[in-house]
């Protein structure tokens, strides 16, 4: 009996989705396309004659050409990178009028007949040209027909590439790795060479390689600009034109060295310089995770860290913003302030202004006895976290979190020395000299964190600092982190969403909404009263805006709240209910609350020992009751089960908007 046949499972990398068939009226002009590019190369390798081809490329000629060509290439990338790189990252980083204009004739040279360039370049560099006459009288020089006007040819052709790729690179590189280098201290020429430049070192190599590529292989601008001299400017595709006149077979050699050049350019290119992901650069695999700590906390390691500022340096802060956050800020030497409030509100536009790094909003900043506020965001003395980290991705933990020592001038073997104690203090020690991407999100923010302790700031800006970490992590490096700010010299400002970070860490709690301050208050009083309903839900809280009234409130959304609480008639207020306060019945309550409202449940959710019961109501807003498992059963609480609620007056607490 024969046995049933398996289908082979298809190769890996090679499935198909249903459905997914090349179309019939494309596969057919794709391929003839591909066969229409292949054909010219399947010419020169069928009608290059084999056996000659050691001596037709060994001839003193063809040597000599290759030789002027390659100095001619190297020489035309040397002169792009010099003008190039610049200009790329103008035109990626500065916003100016005619920057199209600037760019399209960037890309001029890339469309222009060679020919026409050629004539073009003697217009403008040859000897009755507009700048080619002043060369030649002022300092000697004579480009056409002289081994320098073949590299001017093939810069002018070649140049494009580089600058075109490197912009590109450059315009996908967040500049919040930049802006956080800036904030530790590095100069705007550091920053450039030891964090834009390695970065958009995959770009720039692409860019290069097609530069020198192009440079190599140019003919047109060339002959028709600097002639066809040999050893002068009889460069190889040159020496091609000649050998086709009288020696075909040694052309078609000749011809099949340059494509050899840039076919093994383009090999190079593929995968490994332009960043794509290959099978056998894969990126590294983050090997640990938050939930278990890299290593677990030495004995020394909870207690209170040195301050980051000699104990004789305090840096009081009056900063003045103004634009889409307005506020004025004063806070004396050791304050922590928590900026808490809704997405959209401000927090991060109102540290980048501290920083001077938005127009959207404008600081006026003094730290200490020194106006900062003129001055650029690496001369400030202002560390900041931003929410991503922006660790350097090229640099290993130990080398970031050393970046900001480095900039200030701190020998390397103390500013390492230095950044080992900081990544010890946070956990992270045993990760110092793994890069980035072998990092979980927690112990890359612990780097970044260390990073800006370690720059001994006047001013520190942490953008949530902690919310990648898990709660074991975040406890420990909150205990750190309060151990440092209790000896730090100058003011620290904390962008957080977490109530227990603003409780445990702050001594202020700056509250923000839509660019204004709301609240600037010690976090026991934003605790009592909250002047926000986005702050009273953040600590858990029924957050009820509306009307004062007689014997309550006028609520917004429709309804009436009775309050103990006496308010002037018509003044805008803030309820406060606490969820335990609230009363979850399943028939209308009798008795003594003045707040009875029918709702529905809609969620319910743990907190801790307790249970949160979200209810809806067509009579009042959303109300959050918590009660315990035991009453939930009793009730027999699930969604969509009808109830009411009662909450009594002398349980609502108005706040004065």
């Amino acid at each position: 009996m024969r046995s049933p046949r398996t289908l082979a499972p298809p190769p890996a990398g090679r499935l198909r989705a249903p459905g997914s068939r090349t179309p019939l009226a494309l596969a057919v002009p794709a391929l003839a396309a591909i066969a229409f590019l292949l054909m010219p190369l399947v010419g020169i390798l069928a009608r290059t004659s084999w056996n000659d081809l050691g001596t037709h490329l060994t001839s003193p000629d063809v040597l000599e050409a290759l030789r002027l060509s390659l100095v001619v290439s190297f020489c035309a990338l040397g002169l792009s990178l010099l003008l190039g790189v610049p200009l790329a990252w103008l035109l990626a980083r500065v916003d100016f009028r005619g920057k199209a204009l600037v760019r399209s004739l960037v890309l001029l040279p890339m469309v222009l007949p060679p020919t026409v360039g050629g004539v073009a370049l003697l217009l403008g560099f040859g000897r009755r040209g507009l700048l080619g006459g002043w060369l030649e009288n002022t300092f000697g020089i004579v480009l056409p027909f002289h081994t320098s006007g073949a590299v001017v040819a093939a810069t002018f052709v070649a140049m494009p590439f580089l600058v075109i790729s490197l912009e590109g690179t450059l315009a996908g590189l967040r500049t919040s790795y930049e802006e956080t280098a800036a904030s530790l201290g590095a100069s705007p020429v550091r920053v450039f060479c030891t964090v834009t430049l390695p970065m958009v070192a995959p770009g720039l190599a692409a860019g290069a390689a097609l530069t020198w590529a192009r440079a190599l292989g140019e003919f047109g601008a060339t002959i028709t600009f600097a002639g066809n001299l040999p050893g002068t400017t009889q460069t190889l595709p040159l020496q091609v034109y000649l050998l086709l006149q009288g020696s075909p077979e040694a052309a078609t050699s000749v011809s099949l060295l340059l494509l050899v050049i840039a076919m093994a350019v383009l090999v190079c290119l593929r995968g490994r310089w332009t960043g794509a992901t290959t099978d056998r650069a894969a990126r590294p695999v983050r090997t640990t995770d938050d939930t278990a700590p890299a290593s677990p906390p030495a004995t020394g390691i909870e207690e209170p860290v040195t301050t980051s500022v000699a104990p004789q340096e305090r840096w009081p802060l009056h900063a003045e913003v103004t634009g889409f956050t307005e506020l004025t800020l004063d806070a004396g030497p050791g304050t922590t302030l928590a900026v808490v409030g809704p997405n959209g509100a401000g927090k991060t536009t109102l540290l980048r202004a501290l920083l001077g790094l938005t127009p959207r909003a404008r600081a006026t900043l003094r730290l200490g006895d020194t106006d900062v506020t003129t001055l650029p965001p690496h001369r400030r003395g202002v560390a900041w976290v931003p929410q991503d980290g922006a660790l350097f991705p090229h640099l290993s933990a130990l080398s970031n979190t050393a970046y900001g020592l480095r900039a200030h001038g701190t020998p390397r073997a103390e500013a390492r020395r230095a950044a080992q104690l900081w990544l010890d203090r946070l956990g992270v020690g045993p990760l110092a000299h793994r890069k980035p991407a072998q990092l979980s999100g927690g112990q890359a923010q612990r780097v970044a964190l260390a990073r800006a302790l370690a720059a001994r700031p006047r001013l520190l800006l942490l953008d949530e600092p902690l919310a990648a970490l898990d709660q074991t992590t975040r406890a420990h490096v909150r205990h750190t982190l309060r151990g440092h700010l209790a000896g730090f010299g100058g003011v620290c400002l904390i962008v957080t969403h977490d109530p227990v970070e603003a409780v445990s860490l702050a001594d202020r709690v700056l509250v923000l909404d839509d660019g204004q301050a709301l609240q600037d208050a010690p976090p026991a009083e934003v605790t009592r009263h909250p002047r926000s309903p986005w702050v009273a839900r953040m600590l858990g809280r029924n957050a009820w805006p509306g009307t004062a009234t007689g014997d309550g409130l006028a609520l917004t959304g429709g309804g009436h709240l009775v309050a103990a609480d006496r308010l002037p008639d018509g003044a805008r207020a803030l309820a406060i209910i606490a969820p335990e306060a609230v009363s979850v019945h399943l028939d209308r309550p009798t008795g003594s609350p003045r707040n009875v409202w029918p709702g529905t449940v809609r969620e319910i959710t743990s907190a801790g020992s307790r249970l949160r019961v979200l209810i809806t109501s067509d009579e009042a807003p959303d109300l959050v009751a918590e009660i315990t498992p035991s009453a939930a059963l009793e009730l027999g609480l699930a969604d969509g089960v009808s109830v009411w609620t009662s909450v009594k007056a002398t349980e609502v607490s108005l706040v004065t908007l």
